[in-house]
């Protein structure tokens, strides 16, 4: 009797058992998707990113801005001309092909507020 191997998925040299395992894995945790949602409005630089998200700290802030952008949601451009240095940030094409799921999401995030008020 033949076994059939379930299909995985894979994205930038990781394996997911799903596509939504996948997804969850490129856009999942507390900061990803808030990013992705500040970046919907269009570029950002890096202080503007940090009010946005007042209350994450600067290496996690770093580290995810440095996973989306090697996963190809985010284009980082750093301007060298003249001192202080500016990085900003913004959605690359592929990046917004998130943009209605996020706001689903948001939109979500409402609902659940409006119900839990009423």
């Amino acid at each position: 009797m033949e076994t059939k191997t379930p299909p995985s998925f894979s994205f930038n040299g990781k394996t997911y058992p799903c596509c939504a395992s996948l997804t969850m894995g490129v856009i999942g945790g507390k900061w990803k998707v808030v990013i992705l949602y500040h970046l919907m409005e269009g570029t950002l630089r890096y202080s503007e990113l940090r009010k946005c998200m007042p209350t994450v700290t600067e290496r996690t802030l770093s580290l995810q801005l440095q996973a989306l952008e090697k996963d190809g949601l985010i284009l980082r451009k750093v301007y060298h001309k003249k001192p202080p240095l500016k990085v900003e940030y913004s959605l690359t094409d592929f990046g917004q092909t998130l943009v209605p799921i996020i706001q689903a999401i948001a939109n979500w995030g409402d609902a659940v507020v409006e119900h839990k008020a009423s």
